[in-house]
């Protein structure tokens, strides 16, 4: 795969050196490319249905309440994943994901 980032952050640094490209706009091109990279090596997120909410909470011995705790949510919107009304997503999705492959432990 072409990556045209990369090679524009060579070339900032290169005119950088020579003074045609200013350290702000050098150092925003390396900060696109290391959120390019933290994107590429995070883990794909599963969407996950409610009943798997609902196996996953069951296999943890949480109750709804206690999940609500767990991700930063109202135990409504529990309520509401369970039974598909709503889906996950954003930084819930993410919690629910590392609860599935590390358990709770690691967010304690």
């Amino acid at each position: 795969m072409v990556n045209h980032l990369k090679d524009l952050q060579e070339i900032a640094h290169d005119f950088n050196e020579i003074g045609v490209v200013s350290n702000a706009l050098k150092e925003k091109i390396d900060s696109r490319a290391r959120l390019r990279e933290l994107r590429s090596s995070l883990p794909v997120l599963h969407m996950m249905s409610g009943e798997e909410i609902n196996q996953l909470r069951q296999r943890h011995g949480l109750s709804q309440a206690m999940l609500a705790a767990y991700v930063g949510m109202s135990v409504a919107t529990i309520v509401k994943w369970e039974r598909e009304e709503k889906k996950p997503n954003g930084a819930a999705l993410r919690l629910l994901n590392l609860i599935e492959r590390k358990g709770l432990d690691i967010l304690r």
